[in-house]
């Protein structure tokens, strides 16, 4: 796949400002938008966007094609008359989790009795055309969070076994005794899917595009395990057998035990693997590109039984990449999707990824630590430049904050490598500039940064800690933080180095 040499912003949209505690896909996301296009940027890439649950991560969601409520602007809604908004008051900076958790969920339960009491027919009918059209997801999505609120909150192998199991009985008394509630879960997404293609439509229009982030593997609290428990490695009772995971590696020393169901991989290839194309599909109906985390978990993937702990004990299993990416390719054409190729990377994964002609991923924050033969140092980037450049991702720190914790040897050598490339710098505040300069004059056709390097964050700021269980995806932008004159910045460097 071809990129264009161009630059783009990683920012989540729960991280955007705005008075509701959490980022919304509204005038905040479309200020952002018009920013982004006045800063010469022509790519904004979120995280993955599905609802979440325990420990909030958008990694663990419950589901692998909704979207997730928690972005719903309430603001419309209220203007048409279906519900009476407040400021809440919540502090700005920070995603209060708990306390949006208690306050968003009877807010949009109130907006759907208001809509179902007032809503004009064409509003109506949109929405019954939403779940005829989606009914293939969005069915099992509904009842299963319905199911879930019934039950406290309970993952789906607590339920009864009949439900569980999803007996035919069972089902029909459930969809019977919780319709309002399944409804609820459905309208839910049609505003989502509005929303969110109102602001992807705005993006088009400024001449910009979005990469998505889509997870591997899918939570084991999902509608997809529960629905479809022949795709995965799953006991009896609906326990995995196996999950997944990394080895150790620069992030954790005991690794990183994820918990995810692994994949029946021969089930899925037998269907084939209509699961990644209906998946994949509806990814590309809200992004342009999509990023899949963990690529190298196509060619073989570290295998950790469920009794263990961590993530040391495992083993490497083979895995039909190559056969399913040619599967994508047969019905898309293209494989439009960016390959996060970070951890243990082996000349079979580099072999599918250049099999497929797809962009890897270059970190600069590991570039440092050894010495001029470092992948991740640019003048070791291939020649043809199909690699994105970050300066860090949502796993790192921020800049500022990595550089504030580097070794000596790190710091120094940052310091000559910048020299050789005509960059310096004088304060420490400034290397998160001098690194998206590197990244800019790179050879990469695409080069991505976080807005909190932007910014010229610290450690305050860093999104997400790997292995920590809570305390993550907190941070937000606060109103009128992110500037015109941080724009003209990026702007005068994207010029300089052929990126508009």
């Amino acid at each position: 796949m071809e990129l264009p040499r161009a630059y783009g912003l990683l920012l989540h949209p729960t991280s955007l400002p705005g008075p509701y505690g959490v980022g919304v896909l509204g005038e905040e996301a479309r200020a952002f938008l018009h920013l982004l296009k006045e800063a010469g940027g022509r790519y904004w890439q979120v995280l993955p966007l599905g609802p979440t649950g325990y420990g909030d991560s958008p990694y663990q969601s419950f589901s692998a094609f909704a979207g997730n409520p928690y972005l719903l602007d309430l603001r419309p809604l209220a203007q048409a008359g279906y519900l009476a908004l407040q400021d809440p008051g919540f502090p700005e900076g920070r995603v209060d989790y708990g306390w949006l958790y208690a306050w968003k969920w009877p807010a949009l339960r109130e907006a759907f009795r208001g809509f179902m009491a007032k809503a004009p027919k064409e509003e109506r009918e949109a929405f019954a055309r939403f779940q005829e059209e989606e009914a293939r997801w969005l069915g099992d999505y509904a009842l299963f969070m319905a199911l879930k609120a019934h039950h406290g909150g309970l993952p789906w192998n607590q339920w009864p076994l009949p439900l569980r199991l999803r007996e035919a009985k069972a089902l029909r008394q459930a969809e019977a005794a919780l319709a309002e509630e399944v409804a609820f879960h459905a309208w839910t997404q049609w505003l989502f899917f509005r929303q969110w293609g109102a602001l992807k439509a705005e993006a088009e229009a400024l001449g910009l595009q979005v990469i998505g982030d889509m997870p591997i593997f899918v939570a084991e609290d999902s509608a997809e395990v529960w629905a479809h428990p022949e795709w995965f490695h799953l006991d009896g009772e609906g326990r995995p057998t196996v999950v997944a995971g990394v080895p150790p590696d620069y992030f954790s020393e005991t690794g990183q035990r994820w918990g995810n169901p692994l994949y029946r991989w021969e089930v899925l290839e037998r269907e084939g693997f209509s699961f990644w194309v209906e998946r994949l599909g509806k990814a590309l109906e809200l992004f342009h590109l999509v990023r899949i985390d963990h690529f190298r978990g196509f060619e073989a993937y570290w295998e950790i039984p469920a009794t263990c702990p961590t993530a040391v004990e495992g083993r490497w299993v083979k895995a039909p990449g190559e056969r399913l990416f040619q599967r994508i390719q047969e019905v898309f054409g293209r494989i439009p999707i960016l390959a996060e190729d970070l951890g243990v990377i082996t000349p079979e994964v580099e072999a599918l990824r250049d099999r497929f002609a797809l962009p890897g991923m270059k970190v600069l924050q590991f570039a440092f630590d050894g010495g001029m033969e470092n992948p991740f140092l640019p003048h070791n980037y291939p020649a043809h430049g199909r690699v994105v450049v970050y300066t860090g991702t949502h796993d790192n720190d921020t800049t500022l904050g990595w550089y504030r914790t580097a070794t000596p040897h790190e710091r120094a050598f940052l310091g000559r490598y910048l020299a050789e490339w005509g960059i310096g710098f004088a304060r420490e505040e400034e290397v998160p500039w001098a690194l998206m300069a590197l990244g800019m004059r790179s050879v990469a056709r695409l080069a991505v940064f976080p807005v909190q390097d932007v910014l010229a964050l610290g450690s305050e700021a860093r999104m997400n800690y790997p292995g920590r269980p809570s305390g993550n995806w907190t941070w937000r932008l606060r109103p009128g933080e992110l500037q015109e004159e941080h724009g003209k910045r990026l702007r005068a460097m994207a010029e300089a180095t052929g990126r508009l």
